[in-house]
């Protein structure tokens, strides 16, 4: 039996400037069935100190890997459904989980791919044809995941866990309903470092 109805899990890096705002978008929700886990991972700063002040599960890994990070909040989550948070990104409103709690129990599915507001280029639709890689934009039955896991490969490892999944032909609602901020190429990132060519 699942603990709560939904695990949030959150990847941190040197995120002590920033992280607060996501944070604090996951404790104003009205909905309040849910444990909030964040993972920090090869942290040099006062991440994991900010963490302590609004995590249940604050996780200190030391792989420098996104993926791997995720899999640790995984190993831990006693939720029913799993909703990702990068540690530079939030939540748009207060009634998120309350919202999305309501659809995944009036609707059977695996998978709900929410739509998000993108930094720079604005609201982005998520409808069958417009499947977007990212793990953040949905949430995720935890018994349909089961073992599956991140890979450790930097910056793709949404793309194979979603692949992943995936083949194994989920029931995928898509749901045009903004839900997220996608703070893109914020100094500093995953993705600000892959265009910096400091990724491969």
């Amino acid at each position: 039996m699942r603990k709560h109805f939904f695990s949030v899990i959150v990847p941190a890096y040197n995120s002590a400037g920033y992280i607060r705002k996501g944070l604090q978008s996951i404790r104003g929700q009205s909905f309040r069935d849910y444990e909030l886990i964040v993972v920090c991972d090869a942290c040099r700063d006062e991440t994991a100190e900010i963490a302590r002040e609004y995590a249940d599960k604050t996780i200190i890994t030391d792989h420098g890997l996104d993926g791997l990070a995720r899999n640790a909040g995984l190993d831990a989550a006693e939720g029913k459904w799993i909703l990702f948070m990068d540690d530079d990104d939030w939540f748009l409103h207060e009634f998120v989980f309350q919202q999305i709690a309501e659809k995944v129990t009036a609707v059977e599915m695996d998978i709900l791919a929410f739509s998000f507001i993108w930094k720079g280029r604005g609201y982005t639709r998520q409808e069958p044809g417009r499947h977007f890689i990212a793990v953040w934009n949905k949430c995720w039955r935890r018994d349909f995941i089961g073992d599956t896991r991140f890979s450790n490969v930097p910056y793709w490892s949404d793309k194979d866990f979603n692949r992943g999944m995936y083949i194994r032909n989920p029931k995928v609602y898509y749901w045009d309903m903004p839900m997220y901020y996608y703070n893109y190429l914020r100094e500093g990132s995953i993705s600000w470092r892959k265009v910096q060519g400091e990724i491969e």
